[in-house]
């Protein structure tokens, strides 16, 4: 039988009506899922809109700027009232502390500087709730996120989208070649986020304006420290500020309220040179500072490598690539050695400042759009 041509397939890629594809779609109760979710059901597929509740819905309701909260499952829900598609809240509470929370608060006791969003990804939303949409016989799951899913030569490939300031695709590195087959990102070809809300309005949706989330959904005013006091009550034990020359400055109230880079709030004026946080000793409680030119490295070593390239990663000595070791900055070129199937060393053309164990570092094609996967930062140096 002759193969699907590609205008036999309907927007999200299946040989079949819209009406006869069902798609879960992700929905936090923002803009960008809803969109997604009118856009699709306005395309007459078969859409059935899911919110997990993650944390205690008691606290989450008076929390604003954060996805998943109370008012937030009351948006998504009315945005499947409005477009007439059924809609489930599934309390994946136990699953996300499991999966997320309590590894965010070990990591951060461990003096690592953890990215929960990258595994809320990886552990819950692609991994259970992915389950999830198969269990309905969905065809397909969407989400919100600002990421591109092209068909390459060999299969679906992951692309940085097509807005950069919006892109998403160092908290989504972790995603399988497995879960991509199943995964729709309808938003990643757009210009930016005035178009998303463009569409929000022709939908009528009432989220139209709502503001973006900012922090992460279970870190209130992105204070990791309070957080980490209540997860782990006594976790913050005092300590010394000292120099990596070996002088002893001053004290801190626990390694948990510093991270690597940090200048600022150190409680050690006075001194003739501005001072960086280098290192966090958690087993010495000390927090190590220098000048700035100790944060910069170029060797990088990377485990839990998820590899999304066409070859084995291990069928070469070295890739030639860019990779992000922040969100916020953009790839720099680099050369990536495979130490084992799931281990690399990363070294960097140019060195980079203030890299730190727990962050994560994304691998993409050097000058284009693909991204190969990435992994975890492990240890510094």
């Amino acid at each position: 039988m002759a193969s699907d041509t590609l205008s036999d397939l309907n927007s999200l890629g299946f040989a079949k009506p819209p009406a006869q594809t069902r798609v879960v779609v992700a929905m936090s109760g923002g803009v960008d899922s809803s969109v997604v979710a009118a856009k699709l059901a306005d395309e007459g597929y078969d859409v059935v809109g899911v919110t997990l509740q993650l944390y205690d819905h008691g606290a989450a309701l008076a929390k604003k700027g954060a996805c998943c909260a109370g008012i937030d499952i009351h948006d998504a829900r009315r945005v499947a009232e409005e477009k007439g598609f059924p809609h489930y809240v599934l309390d994946y509470e136990n699953i996300f502390k499991d999966a997320v929370i309590d590894e965010f608060a070990d990591s951060y006791l461990a003096g690592a500087t953890p990215v929960p969003c990258i595994r809320c990804n990886e552990r819950v939303k692609f991994k259970d709730l992915l389950e999830t949409a198969k269990d309905l016989d969905a065809d397909c799951m969407a989400t919100g996120h600002y990421i591109q899913r092209k068909m390459g030569a060999k299969g679906p490939e992951l692309h940085s989208a097509e807005d950069a300031n919006r892109d998403q695709s160092y908290f989504l590195f972790s995603t399988t070649p497995e879960q991509l087959e199943y995964l729709r990102f309808p938003l990643g070809h757009l210009p930016n986020k005035d178009a998303t809300r463009a569409l929000a309005g022709e939908y009528g949706l009432a989220v139209a304006d709502k503001p973006d989330s900012q922090d992460i959904c279970f870190v209130p005013n992105g204070n990791y420290a309070q957080v980490i006091e209540k997860l782990r009550p006594g976790a913050a034990e005092p300590g010394e500020i000292v120099h990596a020359d070996g002088r002893v400055l001053g004290r801190h109230e626990g390694v948990i309220h510093y991270t690597i880079g940090q200048r600022r709030g150190l409680g050690i004026g006075g001194l003739s040179e501005p001072l960086y946080v280098v290192k966090l000793d958690v087993d010495r409680k000390e927090v190590v500072v220098g000048p700035k030119d100790m944060l910069s490295t170029r060797t990088v070593p990377v485990r839990e490598i998820n590899w999304l390239g066409d070859e084995a990663f291990t069928s070469r000595k070295e890739w030639h690539v860019s990779v992000k070791v922040r969100s916020t900055r953009p790839p720099r070129e680099a050369v990536l050695r495979p130490l084992g199937p799931d281990i690399a060393e990363v070294e960097l053309l140019s060195p980079e400042e203030g890299i730190s164990p727990g962050q994560a570092c994304v691998f993409y094609e050097t000058g284009g759009s693909r991204i190969f996967g990435g992994g975890w930062i492990w240890r510094g140096y």
